[in-house]
């Protein structure tokens, strides 16, 4: 009999729980660890989120944190050296955090808002904005600007909810699911289980997006649309709705503002308005009365019949018309008649009205009921849930378009014609959401030497005097959010950043933070440029941007632009909170939250960001982390994050409050509180009882709860918003009609007048308003891969595999056509740019749209790859065609290439041309330089393996396995 093979032995193995960062999901995992070695990592079957699976980013986080590319130590530019060739010098903590700590100092003293900090997908935003906060400056955002913003501020000033990682679609109860724009990278393991549940039931999935790719493979039926008219799709769908009278009048009525009045005095500053009375109640047109009373009345069903259609003078000879008149006058136009946007949108007439009156058949002919008795917010108790079974879900594709806050508003419409908004078989919130229209945070405005913020750096404006501009109108804020370029820019516009402060434009900086911010590569537009300007020098000789500190656990391009690199750890190797403070890991049905635990010791000279911001927080004496003689209050992150409260009872872990750890959500700090998260896989989990599960905005229980536990500042109803005052304000200001602030530059003016529509509206993208369209007739889009996420894991070894080289995909017939053959070589050349690549053809992709993976593409020598890898000499960026500045026109200045209410990067209006590379021309263009590599960083290896021991032959004899069969459980494995 032949010798069994020897096997890892399970008693020298640990098993311990913590949360994926390997994309945005943050799912629960099982690490299997060997020493101080990573033997294995699965996914962890009682988690919330991903109930046990776990996708090839989740599997390979092996290979990030054993890549090559990992800083190891702390480093300051050498003395003399130019920034950007990488010539650095080790220094040690001490002197590190002192040398950037007295900068800090100085400005804190003098000029809070020459720092500015910027971070990437941090997935600890209420971290680093409170830090902000503290420090004085305003000038802080995330990664939201240029990934997400118009999909949060389209839902939360419209539904007070949203689609992204604010909401999930109802997967157990919906019979209709439309998929807008959605890539594969984003919450990939819930829509994959998600899907699995869909299909298995037999519901229809309709996707539609410019590609087949991904989730759209699966679909049954896949709509090919043309780049950046989703919104006129969706207003068209609408408009077949209203004609056929296919919409929810008693949830129109009830629960959005669809019955309140308008006020119509053109060339004043009461137009468009909603009618207030004395005391500043809403009104609606009482039919009983025939006179104005208060909504809230009519919500009340205190005798009062709200009108939803018509047009009245009130008795003081004021003319109104109501919501809903004025949004059916607005979609029942021909202007949004299926035959009329078909050749604009890339669909048929016939599939446009079909797939609309298919919606409404499930929302009206297949509705749905859970038999759970709940009352709502007027104390109206209902016996029963109604559910319209239409789910919806959208991301990037929609948001990452100059027109897309207010694509994401037309969608959100669609939901509420058919009454499917937080109902069962609809898109469902996930706590801390809904909230109430908008937030009651307003962005800060005031700065002062060595003190706080009175609120956060970034908020939600109601109006012009919500702005943050000083007394002459001109932006206060380096990026120009919340200016009159961007007056709603919830998230900050991260990618103006750079350009505008090497310009001056509106002040010059001091000091540039970044964190997880590959600002020099694919995070920003117009990527040779950006390079060149942290490059830009004076006339003295001194950098326009006098000093830049990037914290990164690997050597992204970024890294050689900077004065000073502080090596983070990774995710396998320190505490981390995912908070209800920030984005939580919420399902729709329970309050989530998390954290991350050491699963492994760091084997280099690196620390924690977190502990970073603790420390110089402490340095810095803010107040909120020094005792009153100036000691520091918390000895450490991990003491800070379970001491500190945002409002009394409220803190970053919802989870074992008290002292005693036996209060959820609300209670004193508990010391205790990260040992009880480790005893529980590293999550928190507070399910909503049934009553308090769907049509949480008017839901009374939920109302009351969300309101106890800080999630929303009082416990009235979150009334939708069909119709948006607060756009119209912004509108009068543009038409020099409003009682406040008005911009002073024509330009604003115009925008404000022709984009700030109240009702959902659909405009051409603005790059292609200024561009000639026959000189550049494709449009160009990226998309992330399901089995990468952002530029972070196309270093990893095990997923190089699946993909080291990008392509350029098109259609098959629209490729043949111009003699563009499979694998060809082409030039793709924009009004700003010129790049040239490799081409796929394929026939699932709309004709008049090119797209390919992002952030594939490297610099040769970053992240720990060879010089020659393919990534660098045969993957490819599109951010070199991509500008951050419109297209200019003569006498106005420049234009951040923007959505103009949001300031939301507009990555995907990019036009572009394509044709042919000579015989010859191959390899990526443009190529730069290699990246030098660092002082104490080893060659890139050929091969990288991993084991954690030496692998154990598997060959058995033929005689062996049939006569011993499978080994059995008593043997070694």
């Amino acid at each position: 009999m032949s010798v069994l093979p020897e096997f890892e032995n399970h008693a020298e193995q640990t098993i311990k729980t913590t949360t994926c960062y390997m994309c945005a999901c943050r799912c629960g995992i099982k690490v299997t660890t060997e020493g101080n070695e990573i033997r294995f990592i699965q996914g962890n079957p009682d988690h919330p989120v991903n109930k046990g699976v776990l996708c090839a980013k989740g599997n390979a986080g092996i290979m990030k944190q054993k890549s090559p590319a990992k800083l190891t130590q702390p480093l300051v530019r050498k003395a003399g050296s130019e920034r950007g060739d990488g010539e650095f010098e080790p220094i040690s903590w001490d002197k590190a955090l002192g040398l950037l700590t007295e900068r800090l100092r100085k400005i804190r003293a003098t000029d809070p808002k020459r720092l500015a900090f910027f971070t990437g997908r941090d997935q600890m935003q209420a971290l680093t904005g409170f830090w902000a906060s503290q420090f004085g400056t305003i000038n802080w955002a995330a990664h939201g600007g240029f990934c997400s913003v118009n999909m949060a501020a389209g839902g939360l000033y419209m539904t007070g909810q949203s689609f992204w990682e604010f909401g999930d679609p109802d997967w157990d109860h919906a019979k209709y699911f439309m998929l807008w724009g959605v890539a594969e990278d984003h919450a990939s393991n819930p829509i994959k289980i998600g899907l699995e549940k869909l299909k298995r039931r037999g519901a229809r999935f309709v996707a539609i997006n410019p590609v087949r790719t991904g989730y759209q493979a699966i679909a049954d039926e896949w709509v090919g649309i043309r780049p950046g008219t989703d919104g006129l799709l969706a207003l068209s769908f609408a408009h077949v709705l209203l004609k056929n009278e296919q919409f929810d009048w008693e949830f129109l009525a009830r629960y959005t503002n669809a019955t309140q009045l308008v006020i119509e005095a053109p060339n004043t500053s009461r137009h468009g308005l909603l009618l207030r009375d004395e005391n500043g109640e809403l009104q609606v047109w009482d039919q009983t009365s025939d006179g104005p009373a208060s909504w809230n009345e009519s919500s009340h069903e205190n005798d009062v019949e709200a009108a939803l259609f018509g047009e009245y003078t009130t008795p003081d000879g004021t003319r109104v018309k109501t919501v809903m008149t004025q949004l059916a006058e607005k979609y029942l136009s021909e202007d949004y008649a299926p035959e009329k946007v078909a050749a604009t949108v890339g669909v048929d007439a016939e599939t446009i009205e079909r797939l609309a009156l298919e919606m409404a058949h499930v929302a009206f002919q297949e509705t749905i009921t859970i038999d759970t008795p709940w009352t709502d917010w007027t104390g109206r108790r209902h016996e029963k849930f109604i559910g319209r079974p239409v789910a919806m879900h959208a991301m990037r594709g929609i948001s990452a378009h100059s027109n897309g806050f207010q694509t994401c508003r037309s969608i959100h419409l669609l939901q509420i014609l058919l009454g499917a908004v937080d109902c069962p078989g609809s898109h469902l919130a996930k706590p801390p959401f809904p909230k109430h229209i908008a937030p009651p945070i307003k962005p800060a405005r005031t700065m002062a030497p060595d003190t706080p913020l009175s609120s956060p750096p970034l908020g939600f404006p109601m109006g012009p005097e919500d702005l943050v501009v000083d007394a002459a109108g001109e932006p206060l804020r380096i990026d120009k959010a919340y200016s009159w370029e961007a007056p709603i820019a919830n998230h900050g516009m991260m990618h103006m950043v750079i350009n505008n402060a090497v310009k001056g434009d509106p002040y010059p900086i001091d000091t540039l933070i970044l964190f997880m911010a590959n600002m020099s590569w694919n995070s920003s537009m117009n990527t040779a440029e950006v390079q060149d300007m942290l490059r830009e020098k004076d006339e003295y000789g001194d950098y326009k941007l006098p000093f830049i500190v990037t914290s990164d656990a690997f050597h992204s391009e970024m890294v050689n632009f900077s004065d000073l690199v502080l090596p983070d750890t990774t995710y396998l190797e320190r505490f981390d909170t995912i908070s209800m403070l920030d984005r939580p890991i919420s399902e729709p049905h329970a309050a989530c939250d998390s954290i991350r635990q050491p699963i492994i010791d760091p084997d280099r000279d690196v620390r924690p960001w977190q502990e970073v911001l603790i420390d110089i927080g402490s340095r810095l004496e803010f107040p909120a982390l020094t005792n009153p003689d100036g000691s520091a209050r918390f000895k450490d992150y991990k003491e800070f994050i379970t001491q500190w409260e945002k409002a009394p009872g409220i803190g970053f872990l919802a989870g074992w409050r008290g002292e005693n750890g036996e209060q959820s959500m609300v209670g004193a700090p508990n010391p205790d509180q990260w040992q009880a998260y480790q005893d529980n896989d590293c999550f928190f989990e507070h399910h909503l009882p049934p009553e308090q599960r769907y049509y949480r905005f008017a839901n009374k229980d939920y109302l009351e709860w969300s309101k106890s536990v800080g999630f929303n500042g009082h416990s009235g109803p979150i009334v939708m918003e069909l119709y948006s005052e607060v756009l119209q304000k912004f509108r009068l200001a543009g038409q020099g009609l409003y009682d406040g602030p008005q911009p002073a530059h024509e330009v604003d003016r115009q925008r404000l007048v022709q984009y700030f529509d109240p009702l959902p509206d659909w405009y051409v993208p603005l790059e292609e308003q200024r561009v000639d369209n026959e000189q550049y007739p494709f449009h160009a889009v990226n998309q992330r891969p399901m089995f990468m996420y952002h530029s972070w894991d196309s270093q990893n070894a095990w997923l190089r595999q699946i993909m080291a080289q990008n392509y350029l995909y098109m259609n098959r017939q629209r490729g043949q056509s111009m003699g563009i053959e499979d694998l060809a070589w082409v030039w793709v050349q924009s009004h700003h740019g010129k790049i040239r690549c490799q081409v796929k053809l394929m026939e699932g992709c709309n004709p008049d749209t090119v797209w390919t993976w992002n952030a594939i593409g490297k610099q040769s020598g970053a992240w720990g790859l060879s010089d020659d890898a393919p990534e660098s000499q045969k993957g490819f960026l599109m951010n070199h065609l991509i500008s951050e500045l419109l297209p200019a026109r003569d006498g106005e200045r420049g234009l951040s290439n923007s959505d103009p209410v949001t300031g939301q990067a507009a990555w995907y209006d990019l036009k572009v041309d394509i044709y042919p590379a000579a015989p010859g021309e191959t390899g990526s263009y443009p190529t730069f330089d290699a990246i030098k590599r660092l002082p104490d960083m080893a060659a890139a290896p050929s091969v990288l393996r991993y084991h954690t021991h030496e692998p154990v032959n598997l060959e058995r004899s033929l005689q062996d396995a049939l006569s011993r069969g499978h080994l059995s459980s008593g043997d070694k494995r």
